[in-house]
Formats: C-alpha cells, sequence, structure tokens
C-alpha cells in the first residue's frame, strides 16, 4: 500500500471527529457545508414585513431495486438518511475493485454511527448481476449488508436513474455513455434527497472530503432540529 493509502487510513477516524468539533465551536462563521445542486425553483414568503426568497431544491426521484439480500429496497425507505451512492460491475476488472474497496473504507468509518448513513452501489450490468453474484460478491468485499446495499434491477431503470436523476452525464469529467456507464464518480445525497457533492472514488484526497461532507450534512440536520422548551 501507497504512502497515501497509509494516510487515508490514518485519517480516516480522524476526520469526523475533526468536523464536529469545528462545526460545534464555529458553526456559522466557518463555511463547510458541502454545496445544494440543481435549483428547482424559487419560493418567496413575507416575515416581519420583509419578502424572503427562498431556493427549492431539485430532490432526487425514488428507485425501486433489489438488494444483495434478494430483498426489494427503494429510496423511499430511507427517509432520514444520508446517502453515499457510486456505480460499478462485479466482472469490471478495472476500477471498481478500488471504488469497493474504498467505500469499504467510508463503511468502517461510520460503523458506530452507521444509522444515518447509507451505502448504495448500483450495478451498470444487472443483466449478469443478479441477486446471488451480488451477494458473493459482498462476501468477497467483507460488506456489512446493514448500511450498504448492492443493487440491481431493470437495466433502464438503473440507467434512467444515473443520467437523469443522479445527472452523472453532467457531472463525470469523461462523459458517461448512455449505453454503458463506467464512471468513479460517488455521489452524496441529504436527508432531503438533494444531491450535495460529487467526488472522484479513486482519489484519497477527495474520499477524504466526501467523509467530512457526511458528517457536515449530518450536523446540518441536527442543527435544524428545534430546541426543547424547558418552561
Amino acid at each position: 500500500m501507497g504512502k497515501k493509502g497509509l494516510l487515508g487510513l490514518a485519517l480516516a477516524g480522524l476526520v469526523p471527529l475533526t468536523a464536529f468539533f469545528i462545526f460545534k465551536y464555529f458553526g456559522d462563521q466557518v463555511q463547510i457545508m458541502p454545496r445544494h445542486y440543481y435549483m428547482d425553483s424559487l419560493r418567496t414568503h413575507t416575515e416581519d414585513g420583509k419578502i424572503i426568497t427562498d431556493t427549492v431544491w431539485r430532490k432526487v426521484g425514488n428507485i425501486s431495486l433489489h438488494n444483495q439480500l434478494g430483498d426489494s429496497v427503494s429510496l423511499d425507505s430511507l427517509k432520514g438518511k444520508v446517502i453515499v451512492a457510486n456505480f460499478f460491475f462485479t466482472r469490471c476488472p478495472s476500477i471498481c475493485p478500488r471504488l469497493t474497496a474504498n467505500m469499504h473504507k467510508l463503511q468502517e468509518s461510520f460503523m458506530k454511527t452507521q444509522g444515518y448513513v447509507q451505502f448504495l452501489s448500483f450495478s451498470v450490468d444487472p443483466e449478469r448481476d443478479s441477486v446471488p453474484v451480488l451477494k458473493r460478491y459482498a462476501t468477497k468485499y467483507n460488506i456489512n449488508h446493514s448500511n450498504w446495499w448492492l443493487l440491481t434491477g431493470e437495466k433502464k431503470t438503473i440507467y434512467d436513474f444515473a443520467l437523469n436523476e443522479v445527472k452523472l452525464g453532467l457531472q463525470d469529467g469523461e462523459g458517461v455513455d448512455s449505453n454503458f456507464i463506467h464512471t468513479p464518480k460517488f455521489v452524496l445525497i441529504d436527508r432531503n434527497r438533494v444531491i450535495r457533492g460529487y467526488y472522484n472514488g479513486l482519489d484519497s484526497t477527495e474520499m477524504l472530503r466526501l467523509l467530512d461532507d457526511v458528517v457536515f450534512l449530518n450536523m446540518e440536520t441536527e442543527k435544524k432540529k428545534p430546541k426543547k422548551k424547558w418552561f
């Protein structure tokens, strides 16, 4: 393993903790939150006699597929969770093993707080990647089924989701082939199903940034919760 890999492993456990203290002690003074993508519309309302304009961000549509355990699952069943998604296929000899290994590092980093983050790996070769094939792949990479789903289903459904909902074609630097999607991009989706980031899953620096951003999104949600009134 190279120096970058060792550095990534060493920092994986420290980044969430560091992010927590930055947010806790500096709050709004530090612009650390990942940006929003794809405005849907503008909405106005009046507050204290002033007209306030709010941005309504485009939400990712629902998709229903089968995971490596054969369960029928959907995005609708993940309400309240931050989502990290990527696209792969089990027969891939090039980038996919590295993407899976890096996703596994992310999962390991959040094992103690797995209640708020869900990892999704969509097969772009679903005709070959059946449920049994995905389960064997999950076993090979020691994937914890509880918060990481390998997904298969109708190819058109998956490709429509990748191109029209996640919009990989707009973000992948080399362009996405609509006939066969093969991208290193990881996608970050917040609890409201709004896209908040794209990351190169082969780049250790990008993966550390993603690790950071997952933590920040959870804190963003926690911050918006109303405080209890004791009197």
